[in-house]
């Protein structure tokens, strides 16, 4: 069909298809969709934690082994991120993304079914190797939407919908699996079959379309055609601010993967005090989602990033620096607050769900909790947003999403050895010491871990100035060769050129 179409809005209003499909509103509703999708890969990885005991013993399994099987979930997860990233940086990430979804929707519907652990702990990583799409491929799409001046806000988002995801998979499996541990993979099954649905309407985004070096070149009709090859891994490993990258990303993640025990330190806390196993899971999920909320003040580190940055080179990173070191002696200072909680046994829901937030202000020990939760999550969340800029910015189009996958395998890896190690080592120190002191020394122990990864980024601060004009620059230089060759072989047009109009009488 030749001709101007138009989709009618009301009463004499029209309004050119290409001003809805790719407008900014499409590009919002994009941008929005991969968010949540964002979350809800973290919602599916979230759900088993606070769900070790009533699953352990159903299929007579030890906590040991079940967090084993969590960090067995990530391991493949991050694996399986890497084939993802390396073909849709060179193939149609909208289907990649579909299919993606639909397996982690397939693993997560099978978990519940599972007959015995070796069942339960294939379904997870089924589930996990599809989870590996979402975040690198979506990743890849992200930032090719977001220009330079706003990546860190636009970033902090995708973090943070990271970080909300895994503490509502927290509260939602404490929460609905307290009573029945089957019930929260049914709820998550449904909502990831709804998102699959909404990639279907999802804006198709070019490659470094945001890029302000490529700009005249996409304005002209030009398209950016390089893609990633296997060549260009060594060009990818030998790029400092990435060896920096990937350094702060298994040390950090070693600390982050302990925070998955958080549910159940402060359950354990709770059963210390006399509750049961039932109303301990629920109150342990509660406090470890408020404690985590200070975790949305991401948002601030990458507002703080983006000006930084524009100010003085490797301000990303040095901000990044700052709020992981800065913000590790609140994390231990929490752990070793006790639990302070009014509230009869066997409780229902409801009860607790007002009770627990309001023990906040009732209970000084728990206000002073809170209080500390916050600082920490608020100077150490600045790590996020700004790793994810760096990663743009510091790398071309074609290479992001690969990038993307190759730290998130070491963080993948880091955070296994993180979850499980800490798991081990609270274990071991059961032996001698009585709980929750175990708890509390173990994952103590684990924020050590954050200061290495504050060295890293410091050091990244310091070579990702170059790095960055390297990427620039070699945009600059592709986008001019693109324009040369198109002005030296131009496309005919397909219709004539019609009159132009009059300037004036």
């Amino acid at each position: 069909m030749s001709g101007p179409v138009a989709v009618w809005l009301g009463a004499g209003m029209t309004v050119a298809p290409q001003a809805i499909i790719g407008g900014r509103a499409h590009r919002l509703y994009t941008v929005i969709v991969f968010i949540v999708l964002a979350s809800l890969d973290n919602v599916a990885a979230g759900l088993v934690p606070p769900l070790y005991t009533p699953i352990g013993d159903d299929f007579g399994v030890s906590r040991a082994t079940m967090t084993g099987a969590t960090a067995a979930t990530f391991f493949f997860s991050a694996v399986a991120a890497v084939g993802w990233a390396y073909v849709g940086d060179r193939s149609n990430r909208k289907m990649l993304l579909m299919l993606g979804t639909l397996i982690w929707a397939a693993g997560t519907f099978a978990t519940p079914f599972s007959p015995n652990f070796a069942a339960f702990l294939g379904a997870q990583i089924v589930g996990g190797i599809g989870l590996g799409a979402v975040g690198s491929v979506g990743f890849s799409v992200v930032s090719d939407l977001i220009g330079p001046g706003r990546r860190g806000v636009v970033m902090s988002f995708w973090g943070l919908s990271q970080g909300v995801g895994t503490l509502a998979g927290g509260l939602l499996g404490g929460l609905l699996g307290a009573s029945d541990w089957h019930l929260p993979f049914y709820v998550i099954t449904v909502v990831g079959l709804a998102a699959t649905a909404a990639y279907l309407f999802t804006h198709n985004i070019r490659r470094g379309q945001s890029e302000p070096q490529l700009a005249e070149m996409y304005a002209a009709g030009g398209e950016y055609d390089y893609r990633i090859s296997r060549s260009d891994l060594p060009d990818i490993v030998g790029r400092r601010t990435n060896v920096y990258l990937i350094l702060q990303g298994f040390l950090g993640q070693l600390v982050f993967g302990s925070f998955v025990l958080l549910p159940n330190l402060f359950q354990v806390k709770a059963q210390v005090l006399g509750y049961s196993e039932s109303t301990a899971i629920a109150v342990g999920a509660l406090y470890a989602f408020m404690f985590q909320l200070g975790g949305v003040l991401s948002i601030i580190g990458g507002v703080v990033g983006d000006r930084v940055q524009r100010r003085r080179p490797g301000g990303r990173a040095l901000v990044a620096g700052i709020g992981i070191l800065a913000g590790m002696p609140f994390f231990v200072l929490l752990y070793f607050v006790p639990l302070r909680l009014d509230v009869p046994d066997g409780a229902g829901l409801g009860t607790l769900i007002v009770a627990v937030p309001s023990s906040i202000v009732t209970e000084p020990a728990m206000a002073l909790s809170f209080l500390f939760a916050l600082l920490a999550l608020a100077l150490t969340s600045a790590n996020a947003p700004n790793w994810f800029a760096l990663v743009t910015e510091v790398n071309p189009p074609e290479h992001r999403g690969t990038v993307y996958s190759l730290v998130n395998l070491v963080n993948g890896v880091g955070r296994a050895a993180g979850n499980y190690g800490a798991g081990r080592l609270i274990d071991l120190l059961g032996r001698s010491l009585a709980s929750p002191t175990n708890f509390v020394v173990g994952m103590a122990a684990f924020q050590l871990f954050f200061i290495p990864t504050g060295i890293a980024f410091l050091r990244a601060s310091r070579t990702s100035a170059k790095d960055v004009t390297t990427v620039r620059e070699m945009l600059d230089e592709r986008a001019s060769e693109a324009t040369r060759a198109s002005d030296a072989h131009p496309v005919p047009p397909a219709h004539p050129a019609a009159p132009a109009a009059s300037a004036g009488p």
